[in-house]
C-alpha cells in the first residue's frame, strides 16, 4: 500500500537541512520566513542570543489586510520588515527561506526586503 508524502514534512527536514549551515550573529542576524496557506510571517532573529529582534507578517494592522496569503501581501511584508530593521539599525541578514522554494511568495518578500534597503 502507498503512503502519501506528507508535504510539511519534508519541508520541516529540507529546513533543519539549511539550518545547519545558516546561522544569525549580532552583526548579520538571520531573516526567517514561515509561509502558511493564508498568510506569511517573517522574522529576524540573533541565534547567539536566541532572540527576535524585529517581527513582520500579514496579521499586522498596519497593514490593513484582506487577503494575505499572496504575493502582494507578501511584498507589503518584505517592505514592512525591512523598513522595521533599518529603525533598529539593521542592515545586513542572512536570508533562511524556511525550506521553501525560492519561488512566488518567498521570493516577492525578498525582493521587497533588497528594494527596501536590506542587503542579503
Amino acid at each position: 500500500m502507498f503512503k502519501k508524502v506528507d508535504k510539511n514534512t519534508k519541508r520541516a527536514k529540507r529546513h533543519l537541512r539549511v539550518r545547519k549551515k545558516v546561522f544569525g550573529t549580532a552583526e548579520r542576524p538571520r531573516l526567517s520566513v514561515y509561509r502558511s496557506e493564508k498568510n506569511i510571517y517573517a522574522q529576524i532573529i540573533d541565534d547567539v542570543k536566541a532572540v527576535t529582534l524585529v517581527a513582520a507578517s500579514s496579521l499586522d494592522k498596519s497593514l490593513n489586510l484582506k487577503v494575505g496569503g499572496n504575493k502582494e501581501a507578501a511584498k507589503l511584508v518584505g517592505e514592512l520588515i525591512a523598513k522595521k530593521a533599518l529603525e533598529n539599525g539593521i542592515t545586513e541578514v542572512v536570508f533562511d527561506r524556511g525550506g521553501y522554494v525560492y519561488h512566488g511568495r518567498i521570493q516577492a518578500l525578498a525582493e521587497a526586503a533588497r528594494e527596501a534597503g536590506l542587503k542579503f
